[in-house]
């Protein structure tokens, strides 16, 4: 397994995670459960955690494919200048995470103002999360690219995928 295949796998973990987590705080606060807001926690650390390889990785699956045919060199520093913001700002809910998991631990006041702070972080995050990986998905598969044509590809070219 090559770094191009494990960028693959593991760049879908913190975005998933991301959305997850998202959804579970969601419904921690739509039915009152602390429980199920910390296990939200967990999967926003999950996320964190799980960017590092991801981004890591980066690095090798563009050498494995910045000479195919139909890739383009903007494509790939498009989507590596948002990976590498999108690793701090899933770094920063995952540190948030676990400030609010602490406060809540600790009994402390500030804990459900933590939790609303991360739910809004959370949905900034997924925000982005959703261009970082729109914009890696755009460096291979022509027909999400904006100004795809019916003819297959950007200006009509055709990719033999």
């Amino acid at each position: 397994m090559n770094q191009a295949h494990l960028h693959l796998v593991l760049n879908h973990l913190p975005i998933l995670g991301t959305l997850f987590g998202l959804l579970v705080l969601a419904g921690g606060f739509l039915f009152k459960n602390n429980t199920v807001k910390k296990t939200a926690l967990g999967l926003f650390v999950f996320s964190a955690v799980c960017a590092i390889p991801a981004y890591l990785t980066g690095e090798g699956a563009e050498e494995a494919v910045e000479n195919l045919p139909g890739v383009g060199e903007n494509l790939i520093e498009t989507h590596e200048d948002l990976a590498n913001i999108f690793l701090w700002i899933v770094g920063a809910l995952g540190l948030l995470s676990l400030a609010a998991f602490y406060a809540d631990f600790k009994g402390k006041k500030i804990a459900p103002t933590l939790y609303l702070i991360t739910l809004a972080a959370a949905l900034g995050t997924m925000a982005f999360a959703q261009r970082v990986g729109a914009s890696g998905g755009e460096i291979r598969h022509t027909e999400i690219r904006s100004g795809a044509t019916a003819s297959g590809g950007e200006g009509g070219e055709k990719d033999d995928d």
